[in-house]
């Protein structure tokens, strides 16, 4: 497919979050957050048929409807000791935001500073744990600066591959952070040391704008791509299908 002219930022950012769940198969496909979700059910509609959506209460949904649709279709049940059933049996894939992330893929959006005394209290671990030792887990931050791309995170809630390795078989046997989409590019941790790559950057952003709003170093290699825009058939999808109310536009610091 070739790339459709004048994408958004936010919607080149819609089709980074889609390709986190390519090659999945048929797995829970848990996206938080408007961009992923609008990812998840582009990758559905196109290249992923297999995935599974739930409605985030109880219930699977029909097909992959638009956003705020008052005219869902479930279904089946999906009772929450289901849930609990597909995450210990690593067919989930997760996509979380984070309020800080760092280079060796730990994730916090509980709170900022100490623990004991937080500058800032957020929304608290919130499975993160066990989410991120369960299945595979990816995450969203729709606005990268330092203060997000951090040498280390004040608290662990999402846990990095070193930790995951120190906690041993139980916590690596389906532990797989994949991708880490932001608004200025896709990043990965396909490094001998599983420490954080730049992968692509997007449409318009310079090198340096990544480098400069990163707190630590990243593994920048000779070829660096440009993240993939939406193709025409995707735009149309997005913007008169899924989002036409243009929510994503809201979610996405350009």
């Amino acid at each position: 497919m070739s790339p459709a002219d004048g994408a958004t930022r936010a919607e080149v950012c819609v089709v980074a979050c889609a390709e986190a769940w390519r090659g999945d198969g048929e797995v829970m496909a848990s996206p938080f957050g408007t961009v992923p979700a609008l990812g998840a059910r582009l990758a559905l509609r196109t290249f992923a048929p297999e995935l599974v959506l739930t409605d985030g209460e109880a219930a699977l949904l029909s097909g992959a409807p638009p956003l705020g649709a008052d005219d869902v279709v479930r279904e089946a049940a999906m009772p929450y000791r289901t849930v609990f059933s597909v995450v210990w049996s690593g067919r989930r894939h997760i996509m979380m935001m984070a309020s800080q992330i760092d280079r060796l893929g730990n994730q916090n959006l509980s709170v900022v500073g100490d623990w004991h005394h937080p500058k800032v209290q957020l929304i608290g671990m919130r499975g993160a744990p066990g989410n991120s030792v369960n299945h595979p887990t990816s995450y969203w931050v729709p606005d990268h600066s330092t203060r997000t791309f951090v040498e280390a995170v004040d608290l662990v809630c999402g846990v990095g591959h070193r930790r995951a390795a120190f906690a041993g078989p139980a916590a690596t046997r389906f532990h797989d952070v994949r991708v880490v989409v932001s608004n200025l590019g896709v990043f990965d941790f396909a490094t001998p040391e599983r420490v954080m790559r730049l992968r692509s950057v997007h449409p318009g952003v310079e090198l340096d704008e990544v480098v400069a709003a990163t707190a630590f170093e990243l593994v920048i290699e000779s070829d660096v791509q440009e993240t993939r825009q939406p193709s025409a058939e995707e735009l149309q999808l997005i913007r008169d299908v899924l989002d036409p109310k243009g929510l994503r536009d809201r979610e996405v610091r350009g």
